[in-house]
């Protein structure tokens, strides 16, 4: 996997996702993490396609990361459910397809199914039968690579312990910065080999709505910062500097030309081991990003 990538969450305004892919492949980026529920792949879809007309890159140097939503778990929607993405990418393959969580909201239309006072209507989901339709969609060359997000231990344990399992997933996306660090998860995954992919990798917006704003904005971090002044980098840099360097995929998420292109420029210095287990220490065990649904 790429090390650094791009990740689209929620809603954004029409075009922008557009011109913030083109500016990411012409900085570097090669990894473009998407969804089917952030409502832009057909933009994403676009930049590749003008830029691999363009002769600055060729498909296979892009990797391209899809989701599978909570209400296509069952197995016999998995495939019809890639081949929308497809569609709207006017790609033939996303090189990794994932779970997106391990849990289901009912069938249907609505993505976020409701019944009359509001509460979310789930569907009881079998992992193990939505993991056997994503092999199966490997098998048939629709995605290169296969593997899962927001898993714990148990849940990939499921997957693993399958009889007659194919494929094991080669990835895990989740939250993963300073202040939540995954130590556990992360070294559960390292001995199996998948890549812990990391969301969130720069904290998060302050929106309520979805966000634990009870731990403070990260990049205000005093430690960050001071670190940050010895290398000349900024807070964000020196974050996803010390995820990657401790093996972690980062997929920071932004629509500013300026920083995506500083997101980018960490590969021009490395932090020490003391500086490394400095930024260990801030771990609060504390999501962001709490995903009460």
């Amino acid at each position: 996997l790429t090390l650094c990538s791009f990740s689209f969450s929620h809603q954004t305004p029409k075009g922008s996702c557009l011109e913030a892919v083109k500016t990411a492949i012409d900085a570097g980026y090669r990894h473009i993490d998407g969804a089917f529920v952030y409502f832009n792949e057909h933009e994403v879809g676009q930049a590749i396609r003008e830029k691999i007309a363009e002769g600055k890159i060729k498909r296979e140097d892009i990797f391209y990361c899809g989701k599978l939503w909570n209400t296509c778990h069952p197995p016999e929607l998995v495939r019809p459910t890639l081949e929308k993405t497809l569609k709207i990418l006017q790609l033939d393959y996303v090189d990794l397809y994932i779970i997106e969580l391990p849990m289901a909201f009912k069938p249907g239309d609505a993505l976020y199914p409701k019944d009359e006072n509001g509460k979310f209507i789930y569907h009881e989901t079998d992992l193990c039968a939505t993991w056997e339709a994503l092999e199966a969609c490997k098998d048939a060359g629709l995605a290169k690579s296969i593997g899962v997000s927001n898993f714990n231990r148990r849940q990939l344990e499921m997957i693993m312990n399958k009889p007659g399992l194919k494929y094991k997933p080669v990835s895990n996306q989740v939250e993963c910065h300073p202040y939540f660090t995954q130590p556990k998860l992360l070294e559960f995954c390292r001995q199996h080999d998948i890549v812990i992919v990391g969301y969130s990798p720069l904290g998060t917006s302050r929106d309520e709505s979805w966000v634990n704003v009870s731990s403070p904005p990260l990049l205000k971090d005093p430690v960050l910062n001071a670190i940050g002044k010895k290398y000349n980098k900024t807070a964000a840099q020196i974050a996803l500097r010390f995820n990657v360097q401790r093996g972690v995929v980062v997929i920071p998420k932004s629509f500013n030309p300026q920083r995506i292109r500083e997101n980018f420029q960490i590969f021009d210095f490395s932090l020490t081991e003391k500086e490394m287990k400095e930024i260990e220490a801030l771990n609060k065990n504390v999501r962001y990003v709490e995903l009460l649904m």
